[in-house]
């Protein structure tokens, strides 16, 4: 059996937000930015929705797949912005593609959050569950951005990114040698440090039971205690997906990480040994977009040519949660 990607798509909103746009609302600059961040611009919704953006990427993804969304036997959204609690974002994004046939439902794992569903629809395809699954990474975060606090403002963007992911019974073997398709996945969690990382909900107001909200409903980070996490758990992730699969990072042709900062990237880098070169990135144009990164970034990938049969990818992340994952796959 092999199961693999066969389409990738990504949706971005129009409204481009620059750094410059970012000075005359707080205390900050572009060369701030930059420095600290590498991005220099973010999309932001104008309108656009979290499960309008998702419809779109998946659209673009099934037709480059060849299929149809009749096709589609299973839906997962990985977000942590939908704009309803009910119906779920996967719910909505069948409707709107029509794919009457197929299950959703949402997951949340913020940053994570793709790896997780990717791993989740990995499972349902190797059990015969389902033979097609459309992954879906899709946020706006801008609405949930304190647009007051320049620690996480000038941080996050909007967008969304699917992969189209089907099971055929043969086994692929590319020009290369290599089995194509997804070859070892690795996910984790650290609810201990949660609250590093974190965006409140409603608090508890019923007929008898009313609790004061006391946290603010924006997105609250220390950024350094982040930082600490994320350069030390993903390149140990990494670390510990290629000795499951018995790899070096020498036999793998692209790190596709998480989007969220160019230090914790060239940092990642370095404590693999590996040539940054190999680590693409969008963050100076994109920003983060939680969940929506990996996808997004794999999507341009693709379509550029970029990522070719037989290459190896790793792909990895880490999240509110906290969480990180690693899946390691071949085009």
């Amino acid at each position: 059996m092999t199961i693999k990607i066969t389409g990738t798509g990504s949706a971005l909103p129009e409204k481009i937000v620059t750094n410059f746009d970012l000075e005359k609302l707080v205390e900050t600059s572009d060369e701030w930015i930059q420095k600290r961040t590498g991005i220099a611009e973010r999309r932001i919704s104008d309108g656009e929705t979290v499960s309008t953006l998702a419809a779109d990427a998946c659209r673009k993804a099934l037709e480059m797949a060849g299929k149809s969304a009749e096709d589609v036997d299973l839906i997962l959204v990985a977000t942590c912005s939908p704009e309803l609690l009910l119906p779920c974002c996967a719910c909505q994004v069948q409707e709107l593609i029509g794919a009457s046939g197929a299950a959703a439902f949402d997951l949340n794992a913020a940053c994570s959050g793709f790896l997780f569903a990717l791993n989740t629809a990995y499972a349902y395809l190797h059990s015969g569950i389902c033979q097609n699954v459309l992954v879906v990474g899709s946020e706006v975060l801008s609405k949930l951005v304190d647009w007051k606090d320049r620690g996480t403002c000038i941080l996050f963007g909007d967008g969304a990114g699917a992969a189209f992911v089907e099971a055929s019974a043969e086994d692929i073997v590319r020009s290369n040698g290599r089995r194509a398709g997804l070859e070892c996945m690795v996910q984790g969690s650290d609810g201990a440090k949660g609250m590093v990382l974190s965006c409140a909900e409603r608090a508890v107001n019923n007929a008898f039971t009313a609790v004061r909200q006391t946290d603010s409903p924006y997105i609250h980070m220390d950024g350094q205690e982040v930082y600490k996490f994320a350069t030390k758990q993903v390149p140990a992730c990494i670390q510990e997906a290629l000795d499951k699969a018995d790899l070096a990072a020498d036999d793998v042709d692209w790190f596709l990480l998480h989007q969220a900062n160019v230090r914790i990237i060239e940092s990642v880098a370095k404590r693999l040994k590996v040539d940054i070169a190999r680590f693409p990135m969008n963050i100076h144009r994109i920003g983060n977009m939680s969940s929506a990164t990996i996808p997004v970034l794999l999507d341009e990938q693709n379509r550029s040519g970029s990522i070719r049969e037989g290459d190896r990818l790793v792909l990895s992340g880490f999240g509110a949660g906290l969480t990180y994952g690693a899946s390691i796959l071949v085009w």
